[in-house]
Parts: C-alpha cells; sequence; structure tokens
C-alpha cells in the first residue's frame, strides 16, 4: 500500500454487524407480497443504492408499487433497529480510535441513506470519529461504480493513491480499486462464499477489526 492518509468505511457488514438485519427485511418485505427471497439477491442490491436496490427489486419482481413505496417500507422495518440494536463489528471503535490517533482522517461511503446510518453510528458512539460522511444515494451511481469512494476522498481533501477502503462486498471492492484506492476486505457471513476472490482482489483482509492492518 502507499501512504494512508485516511481510510474509508463500508457500514453494513464492515463496520455494522447488520447482515441479520437486512436478510429479515428482504424475508418479511417480499413475504407480504407472498415472495420467497431468491438466491443471489443480497448479492445483487448489495452494493446498490436505496434507490437502485428498490428500482431493482420492482423490475426483478414485477411490481407494481413506486421505488419510493419499497424505500419507504423499507426504512419502516430497519430504522428501529439501526438506531437501537444493530451492534458494531468485534473490535470495530477500539480500531476506529487507534486510527485516529495515527492522524488518519476518517469516512463513511455506504449505500445506506442518512436517516439510517446517522443514528445507527450515535447509538454505536462513532459519530463524531469521522470527518466525512458519504451515502450513494448522493451520486448518480451506486457502488458498483467508484462514484461515493471519490465523494470520500473529496471531503477528506485526500487523494485517492492515499486512502485505504474497508469493503466487504466484492462488487464494493472493486469500484474501490477502480478509484484507484487501497483496500482491506473484511469478511462477513454474507460474502463467505465469495472470500476467497475477495482476499485476492484486496490488498489486505481481516476477519475483525481485532486484527485489522495499522498504517
Amino acid at each position: 500500500m502507499k501512504s494512508i492518509q485516511a481510510a474509508i468505511f463500508d457500514l453494513d457488514g464492515t463496520l455494522l454487524d447488520s447482515t441479520d438485519l437486512w436478510d429479515q427485511v428482504d424475508r418479511d418485505f417480499l413475504h407480504r407480497r407472498g415472495l420467497a427471497v431468491p438466491p443471489g439477491y443480497a448479492d445483487a442490491v448489495g452494493a446498490m443504492s436505496f434507490r437502485e436496490a428498490a428500482e431493482y427489486t420492482v423490475r426483478r419482481f414485477g411490481l407494481t408499487d413506486a421505488p419510493e413505496v419499497l424505500m419507504d417500507e423499507w426504512n419502516q422495518l430497519a430504522h428501529y433497529a439501526y438506531g437501537h440494536t444493530v451492534p458494531l463489528k468485534k473490535g470495530a471503535a477500539e480500531y476506529l480510535l487507534s486510527l485516529k490517533e495515527q492522524g488518519i482522517r476518517l469516512a463513511v461511503a455506504t449505500g445506506l441513506p442518512p436517516r439510517l446510518y446517522v443514528p445507527a453510528l450515535k447509538n454505536c458512539g462513532i459519530l463524531s470519529l469521522f470527518d466525512a460522511l458519504c451515502s450513494s444515494d448522493e451520486t448518480e451511481r451506486g457502488k458498483e461504480f467508484p462514484d461515493v469512494f471519490l465523494l470520500a476522498a473529496r471531503r477528506l481533501g485526500v487523494s485517492p493513491e492515499h486512502c485505504v477502503v474497508f469493503e466487504d462486498n466484492l462488487q464494493g471492492i472493486l469500484s474501490a480499486r477502480r478509484a484507484g484506492m487501497s483496500i482491506c476486505a473484511v469478511l462477513d457471513k454474507k460474502s463467505e462464499g465469495a472470500w476467497e476472490e475477495i482476499r485476492r482482489s484486496a490488498d489486505a483482509w481481516t476477519k475483525d477489526f481485532t486484527t485489522a492492518p495499522l498504517f
């Protein structure tokens, strides 16, 4: 890795142990419509913005609901959990503090909208540690493109080559690479099936933040 001045973090499956939450949201949402969660659905929406995921879901299942209806329903299903029960990954808070002590600037780059991720960061006691907060809802494209990572670098005032991205999703990792950033892959149970490819695509990897690299 090049000299690291900033660390950019995904949230779901990376800093936040929220996989079970979204699995339940998917099940509840589709069950209300008499549908089951098909294989590959979670992976498909994992790198999308909230709106992209809603538009994709409407197309995939032939729904008559507008994307805004889906987004509102997902927000209702997830809002309480993000503000009250979703925990950090093991060692995450201590790791963020150690990076801050080294003078490394910190940012969030997530597919979640602020109304979900801000309560989660507050509840976990880490909101004040971040120098920039970015959502792919603020960019034209989701994490299948590098836009949100580049937005985070701009807000931090750090060039992409001096940023490291922490990400659990393969598509997000590939997009961060396209942004010219270094990558530290984080293991999450939803990405275990692609873990070997994820490891090969990253500069470093960790199973939890107790063993994450320092720069």
